[in-house]
């Protein structure tokens, strides 16, 4: 299957890529931690099945030295060794901050209460709002269907502005 749309192609798209890129910088900018960011977002882009951005958050994540172990079992962190408390906590609330539809109470009170306990005031509004960036941005590649497999690292750093 070809990509339905090049939304970068069109001036409309463009605008509104520059300003998901611009929010995305903001939370890059935060004090949570970027490995961990890309953690999140490739883990969410699992879920998506949007293969552009697992390209994208895969090589992204390795850049920002992850190592491949854990990018490898990101997608089965329950049931690994590698990821800490810290880690298991922004993983359970993106899962299901990306699964709303899948639970009756969306992020549940447990889970909310184990990354408040892991992230300040400043790092809980930066993983919110990623996973609700990520979540938007893999409907995009999804719906548009953006392809996996070629992105480079750092394409989309002067994006914003």
């Amino acid at each position: 299957m070809e990509p339905r749309f090049n939304l970068f192609a069109n001036e409309l798209g463009a605008k509104i890529g520059k300003r998901i890129a611009n929010v995305s910088l903001v939370i890059q900018e935060s004090p949570l931690p970027r490995a961990l960011q890309e953690l999140v977002e490739l883990r969410v882009s699992q879920i998506n099945g949007c293969g552009f951005c697992v390209d994208a958050h895969t090589k992204e994540a390795a850049a920002a030295g992850e190592t491949v172990v854990r990018i490898n079992l990101v997608a089965a962190w329950r049931e690994s060794t590698v990821f800490t408390e810290a880690e298991r906590a922004a993983l359970a609330l993106a899962e299901e901050g990306t699964r709303l539809a899948d639970a009756h109470q969306a992020v549940s009170d447990e889970t909310w209460a184990e990354a408040r306990k892991h992230y300040n005031d400043d790092e809980i509004v930066a993983l919110v709002s990623l996973v609700a960036m990520i979540n938007a941005a893999n409907r995009l590649g999804v719906i548009l269907r953006q392809k996996g497999g070629s992105y480079e690292p750092g394409v989309f750093a002067g994006m914003s502005s």
